[in-house]
């Protein structure tokens, strides 16, 4: 039983290990790019109705590559762009 309970201990003690240093990561912000809503700042509109939280999803092209982004509404109604997503166009 004592042998048993020690090795949870141990085990315990990786896992807040493993968790702390997750916790530490962190991902590095998405910079705009040309064609993206925060490209040269926040919009002049803000979107007022829309809950904190919201999700906005936005496509264009940039070269040869159609563009998905999706940002975040944030508490201050500002726009955080937390995702991109590149898919090459078909060239004929």
């Amino acid at each position: 039983m004592v042998k048993d309970i020690r090795s949870l201990g141990g085990l315990a003690g990786l896992l807040v290990l493993c968790a702390m240093t997750l916790a530490s990561c962190t991902t590095p912000d998405l910079e705009p790019i040309p064609g993206s809503i925060t490209y040269g700042g926040q919009p002049r509109t803000k979107l007022t109705k829309a809950p904190v939280g919201s999700i906005v999803p936005h496509r264009f092209t940039s070269g040869n590559s159609f563009v998905q982004e999706t940002y975040v509404i944030e508490p201050d109604r500002s726009l955080r762009l937390i995702r991109r997503d590149y898919y090459d166009l078909p060239i004929d």
